[in-house]
Parts: structure tokens; C-alpha cells; sequence
């Protein structure tokens, strides 16, 4: 992150943002929650990459991180799976009144949490710590990383779906230990 940018003015730049963020992934994945997820995945990229992008070009850095995470997620298995019966029943757009997208507090990251999922990300275990290296810190796409790697891109979409639930569980325990 910016040697210059504090969790002070980080929360302003996601309290400024948070509204296109939420409005970029849910005009592409018209779900409520994964827009919420994929707007929180997006804040996430930004605060480790703060150093990438000058300030005056935040805005449209923001979206285009926004688009790419709803565009990797829309191409992963997981999003192509056969839904079960019964998911016709479950909402696919904001409940009625238009529920405001999260707020500064629920998707700031302290730089410790930060450090934390990285050095989690890094412990990971082959054959999942180079897919998830080049994709959560990285942020490089599925076909980035199926060429670097000369895998397949169906398995670097289950890599990484295995991967994201090892960090999940990962991330359950620290939360549950502190």
C-alpha cells in the first residue's frame, strides 16, 4: 500500500467508491449478495495494491479491478454449475427498497488483516499456492495463469475454488482464535 495513504484516508476512498464498486458487479452478476462479496473482493485487491495506482486515477481503477472480479467470477465452474431445485425460489436482485450496498466499516481491512490473508495465501500448499499466488496477489486471470503455469483452465478454476475454501476456512479460524 502507499507509503502516504492511511486506513483514515482508505475509508474515505471506499466510502466514495463503495456505491459505483457494488453498481459495477451487480450490473454484471445481478445477485445482490455475490455484488456484495465481489465488492468487498475488490476493496480487498485495492488496499494491497494502493501503490499501483495514482491517486487521481482511482475511480476508473476501481471499476476495472470491479469488472474483473465479476467477469473471473461469471467464467469460474462454480458460477457455471447446474443449479439445484429450489434456486429458481432464492432472489437474484436487491430485496425491495434497494438495500444500500455495505458500508466503509464492514469492508475496511486493517494492514495486519491484510498481511494476514496474504501470508495465508503463501502457505498454501502445492498445487494451489502458485495458482492462488498469481491470482489473489497478483490479480492475474484464469487464462493469465493457465498459460503461465501450462495448466489447463478448468483446473485453475478448481485450483482456485479449493483454494478459496482452504483460506475461507483458514480465515474462520483466525477470526474464531482472536
Amino acid at each position: 500500500m502507499r507509503e502516504g495513504v492511511t486506513n483514515a484516508q482508505f475509508s474515505r476512498l471506499v466510502e466514495q467508491y463503495q456505491r459505483l464498486v457494488y453498481t459495477v458487479c451487480y450490473q454484471l452478476v445481478r445477485d445482490h449478495q455475490l455484488a456484495e462479496d465481489l465488492t468487498q473482493e475488490t476493496f480487498l485487491s485495492a488496499y494491497t495494491h494502493m501503490d499501483a495506482c495514482p491517486p487521481e486515477r482511482y475511480k476508473p481503477w476501481l471499476a476495472r479491478i470491479a469488472a474483473n472480479k465479476a467477469k473471473d467470477h461469471l467464467k469460474s465452474a462454480w458460477a457455471r454449475r447446474v443449479s439445484a431445485p429450489g434456486d429458481e425460489e432464492l432472489p437474484q436482485t436487491p430485496p425491495p427498497g434497494g438495500a444500500a450496498p455495505p458500508g466503509p466499516e464492514d469492508l475496511t481491512v486493517t494492514r495486519e488483516e491484510a498481511e494476514a490473508i496474504r501470508r495465508m495465501v503463501r502457505d498454501l500448499r502445492e498445487p494451489y499456492l502458485q495458482v492462488s499466488v498469481l491470482y489473489f496477489l497478483e490479480e492475474r486471470s484464469v487464462e493469465e495463469i493457465s498459460r503461465a503455469l501450462r495448466r489447463p483452465p478448468k483446473t485453475v478454476h478448481t485450483q482456485l475454488f479449493r483454494a478459496k475454501r482452504m483460506l475461507q476456512e483458514k480465515i474462520r479460524e483466525r477470526s474464531a482464535s482472536q
